[in-house]
């Protein structure tokens, strides 16, 4: 797989290619975008600095990791949204498939009370866990929560979880090269932040647990 992202890191296409990964990843969860976005900031840094060593410059066909952050970032903003709004024009039979579902209640219970005490930091916790975007976007929609409470933690989840994607990606293309070592321990690091996310994520809240 690191031998193909390297390849299509010589194209302009790699944005198109993550920001449509990371919008579809909010309603399939199972696509690999963080794994993609890894994979582009590792084999983007360490062609960079082969080519720096090599010509003292960085040729145009490595991509910018700054636009490659901006471009997931968005993308997830912009599928976020799209979740958002759907759930909220989803009609009755959404919010009985909600209803059905014990983890979209709980995520819409925890994110009302989140916002009612004036926090959002499980819309960035939640970024980070598994399916935990999904679950928190369609709450939110379904709850009918207004958009300008939605958007800004949304924002800021999305620059997080690209800032700390693209990070693990370049430094590690950085200290170990594009290989399938870099890249493993990278995944190893974003994996681990979404098993925490997850524990966070479950884990009753004070006002929940009987005195």
């Amino acid at each position: 797989m690191l031998d193909s992202v390297g390849a299509l890191t010589a194209s302009p296409w790699i944005y198109a290619v993550v920001a449509v990964s990371v919008v579809l990843d909010v309603f399939l969860p199972v696509l690999p975008s963080g794994v993609l976005v890894i994979a582009a900031a590792t084999a983007a840094a360490a062609g960079s600095t082969t080519a720096v060593e090599a010509a003292g410059r960085v040729p145009q066909d490595v991509p910018d990791i700054l636009v490659l952050m901006v471009c997931a970032a968005a993308a997830s903003v912009l599928g976020d949204l799209f979740a958002y709004r759907l759930a909220w024009r989803g009609g009755d039979r959404l919010d009985r498939a909600i209803a059905r579902s014990r983890r979209l209640t709980t995520a819409q219970e925890r994110l009302g009370s989140a916002l009612t005490r004036g926090g959002g930091a499980l819309f960035v916790i939640a970024r980070f866990a598994p399916a935990g975007r999904s679950v928190v976007s369609l709450g939110a929609g379904a709850a009918h929560r207004k958009v300008m409470e939605f958007l800004p933690w949304s924002a800021l989840a999305g620059v997080a979880w690209a800032g700390y994607s693209v990070g693990l990606g370049y430094f590690g293309g950085q200290w170990l090269g594009a290989t399938w070592l870099a890249t493993a321990v990278s995944l190893l690091a974003l994996f681990a932040a979404g098993a925490a996310a997850a524990f966070l994520v479950r884990r009753p809240t004070p006002a929940s647990v009987a005195p």
